[in-house]
Formats: C-alpha cells, sequence, structure tokens
C-alpha cells in the first residue's frame, strides 16, 4: 500500500425489518409496511449521514413457502434504487440482479439508465439464480444446474461488459446549432453470438459516469470465487469465524492476481450482524429476545431450501447434528457456498437442529455478534488488520434500531482510530470504494494503434 493509510468499507445490507428472521415481530422494529419506498429512503438516508459506502438489496425470484409466518423485502430491488437515487446524494446504490433469468440487453440498460440517474453511485450484485422455485417462475423447465448457471454467467458478463463499451466517452455531443447530437462513428454494434446469447446491440443509452456499474459478487463455492476473480470488485461473503475468512480471504486475492488483476480492486466484506447495548449482559439478552420469536419450523423450511429442497422434516429438534444428516455438497444445485458454511459448523461444534436454526436465525449463516460499542469496533478492526476483511457488509439484526446504534456508537470510534472515514472525499461508488474507472473499449482500441 502507498502512504494514505487503508480505510475500511461498510455497505448496509437492507433486508427486511432486520436480519433476523424474527425481527419483523419486534416492537424496535420499523412499523413501516414494507412495500413503503419510505422505509427504504429513510434507511438509505441515515446509512448516508453515517458515512457508509453503499446500501445493498438483494432478491429473490420466487415466494417463500414461509410468508405466512416471515416478513422479507418485497418490492423489485432495481426499481426501488432509482427512488433511493433521487431520495441520497452520495451514498452508493447496489442491488441483486439474476444472470440465470434476465436478458442482457435489458439489465445492461436498467443499470446504465440507474447510473445515471444517480450520477454514478450504482453497482450491480451478480447472481446465477438457484432457487428451485425459480426456475418455475421463468418457463418451467427445471432448476439450472450450477454448472450451467456460472457458464451462461460468463458469456452474460462478455455481453453486457461490450454493451456498456458500446459507446464512446465523447459519442455525445448535443451541438444544437449544427443539428447533431451524436458522432455516429463512436458508436457501435456488439455483434455477440454465443451459445446462450445472440445480441446485436449498441446499447441505445450512452456510456455511464462510471463507465459501468461497480461488479458485485457473493458466490464463494470454487466456481463462483473463480467468477469473483474474473469479474468482482467488491465481494459480500459469509462467515462462522475469522479463520475461514481469513483463508477466504487470502485465497480470492491469489485468485485474483492469478487473473492479472490487482487485489487491491476487489474489496472482500463478510457479514456481520451485531446487537448492541451498552453492556454485554444487555446486548447478550436482546439477542435471546429476538432469538425466542423465532419459529423453528420456518427455519427448517429455509435449510431446506438452502439444500436444494431436502428433506428436513423427520430430524428431530435436539439430537447432535452430524455432517450425515445432510446432503453431500455436490448434489445440491443451490448456493454451495452457504451449505459449505452450514456443514463446517456441524462438523466443528455438533448442534442440535434447534441450536443451528438458532444460529442461522440471526443472519443465515453469516457471522453474528452481541456486545458493547468498544467489542463490536475491536472486532471490526482485528478483522481488518489481520487479513479478513476490506470491510464489512453491516447486517443489523434490527431495522433501524441497530442501525442507528452501530452509527451512533461504533462509527465513531472507528474514526477516532483512523480507520474509517469522517467525510466523503468522491461522489460515486467507485470513488467511495477506492476502484479505477474502467477503460472503454474505444480507447482501448485507440492505444493499440500508437
Amino acid at each position: 500500500m502507498d502512504a494514505v493509510k487503508r480505510q475500511l468499507h461498510l455497505n448496509l445490507f437492507i433486508h427486511g425489518r432486520g436480519h433476523h428472521e424474527a425481527s419483523w415481530r419486534h416492537p424496535d422494529s420499523s412499523s413501516l409496511a414494507l412495500t413503503d419506498i419510505r422505509y427504504y429512503q429513510d434507511l438509505a438516508q441515515r446509512a448516508e449521514s453515517a458515512l457508509f459506502d453503499s446500501v445493498f438489496l438483494a432478491d429473490q425470484l420466487a415466494l417463500g413457502d414461509d410468508a405466512s409466518q416471515a416478513a422479507r423485502t418485497w418490492l423489485e430491488p432495481v426499481t426501488v434504487l432509482a427512488a433511493l437515487a433521487v431520495a441520497t446524494r452520495w451514498i452508493g446504490l447496489i442491488a441483486t440482479c439474476s444472470t440465470t433469468y434476465t436478458e442482457p440487453f435489458n439489465l445492461a440498460r436498467q443499470f446504465g439508465s440507474l447510473d445515471h440517474i444517480s450520477n454514478g453511485r450504482v453497482g450491480w450484485n451478480i447472481v446465477t439464480s438457484w432457487l428451485a422455485a425459480a426456475a418455475a417462475n421463468y418457463g418451467g423447465s427445471g432448476q439450472v444446474s450450477h454448472a450451467d448457471r456460472y457458464a451462461r454467467g460468463e458469456e452474460f458478463m462478455a455481453v453486457v461488459k461490450a454493451l456498456w463499451d458500446s459507446w464512446a466517452e465523447d459519442a455525445v455531443i448535443d451541438d444544437r446549432k449544427r443539428g447533431r447530437y451524436a458522432k455516429p462513428e463512436r458508436i457501435r454494434p456488439i455483434d455477440h453470438s454465443g451459445p446462450y446469447y445472440q445480441v446485436a446491440g449498441p446499447l441505445n443509452l450512452p456510456r455511464t459516469p462510471q463507465g459501468r456499474p461497480v461488479f458485485v459478487q457473493a458466490g464463494s463455492s470454487d466456481t463462483g470465487r473463480r467468477f469473483a476473480a474474473r469479474h468482482a470488485e467488491a465481494v459480500f461473503t459469509a462467515h462462522l469465524e475469522k479463520k475461514t475468512a481469513q483463508e477466504f480471504y487470502a485465497d480470492l486475492k491469489a485468485l485474483t492476481a492469478a487473473e492479472g488483476r490487482s487485489p487491491e480492486q476487489v474489496l472482500i466484506l463478510p457479514g456481520l450482524s451485531a446487537m448492541i447495548a451498552a453492556t454485554e449482559a444487555e446486548a447478550q439478552r436482546l439477542a435471546r429476545e429476538l432469538n425466542e420469536l423465532s419459529d423453528p419450523e420456518v427455519g427448517r423450511k429455509r435449510l431446506s431450501s438452502r439444500f436444494g429442497g431436502h428433506d428436513f422434516s423427520r430430524l428431530p429438534l435436539d439430537r447432535p447434528l452430524v455432517p450425515q444428516d445432510f446432503p453431500p455438497t455436490s448434489s445440491v444445485e443451490a448456493a454451495r457456498s452457504r451449505t459449505e458454511v452450514i456443514l463446517n459448523l456441524v462438523r466443528r461444534e455438533s448442534p442440535t437442529l434447534r441450536q443451528l436454526l438458532g444460529t442461522l436465525a440471526g443472519a443465515r449463516g453469516h457471522f453474528t455478534f452481541a456486545g458493547t460499542p468498544e467489542q463490536v469496533a475491536d472486532l471490526i478492526e482485528d478483522w481488518f488488520t489481520d487479513g479478513a476483511a476490506d470491510g464489512f457488509n453491516v447486517m443489523p439484526p434490527l431495522l433501524p434500531s441497530m442501525l442507528d446504534v452501530f452509527s451512533a456508537e461504533v462509527i465513531p470510534i472507528l474514526q477516532r482510530r483512523g480507520l474509517f472515514r469522517t467525510a466523503y472525499a468522491g461522489a460515486t461508488l467507485r470513488e467511495h470504494y477506492g476502484l479505477p474507472r474502467p477503460q472503454s473499449a474505444f480507447d482501448e482500441a485507440m492505444l493499440e494503434k500508437i
């Protein structure tokens, strides 16, 4: 690193009324409907006031079978980002969109438009959709295999990158006097023809303020890591202990270097769901209070979804689990990285099913913690300085209350330690993340001629 001190990056992951599965029932969570746009605008504005790098919205392309007992983020995330863009000025805005069930031209157009609307603050969380129920909503031809999802994803990336590069930086001249809006020689088709997509192009939208959205990714399987090493600029990841986070961090940075990219240009942001109070005992009491609102049968259904619909209904709640209680991860076409997190916990601690469901209720396999603001700041600094993270995907168990506590009590400690910004230094998400603006294909072609 150069003389500039390395800085933490903090993303707010907005999920339901909080990341604990029972958050929607708790009196400290928001009373606004999850279809009320003011809820998301308010959270984004609170995060911007606290100087977060970004906010993030996940997505699910099917209704879960626990809808009667669970509350999630219901609004379509790309649409929500447009509303957040006009309600905020600085904070980055990241939304999930699937390469499995979206056409590249549509996605390039939507995220390109959002980058213009927000003046360069948009990121795209790239997912290869794994839910079996989602497949039934998009043609009903069966769940796409893990390998096919990533093969399709690679071609999808080639297409959208080419579309975002189909206009040169100087293509638009907007010359009213001479009646010339754009230079046609600086706009070109992409003429892509591959096994999954045939796209002529060019995009019907000029090059965006960031060149293209920031690429975010969250798959941590071997295939997912290699995909991230080739494409991702920020990676959301789940770890239940620091040791596995360090191993993931070192491996992904090495894979990135092997792809000819700078490891510093891929930010690794593990999930952190912290219950914070003035004393450790009070924080633990609040965590227990939330856990007591959980329904084990909701957790059992979610566990089944994680393992591709595997039937866990016959497992007793209070017998210690063994790996043989789960299907082999090689047979799971869902999110394999999260199934590995769960199986590693079972191998390491042999929890009962009830205990496992309680752990997953907190943040679905992400790191959970209950303690004081100082303890949370210590944990963040330890992971950040000891090769486990470049920052964190902050996942408050209750929204907005635990976001407010984190912002008012934890962030000032990090600022006093010189680990986190005291003001925004740039206006775009790339600038917040310290990422370069991608060179356009037109510029690269020009350099080749020199």
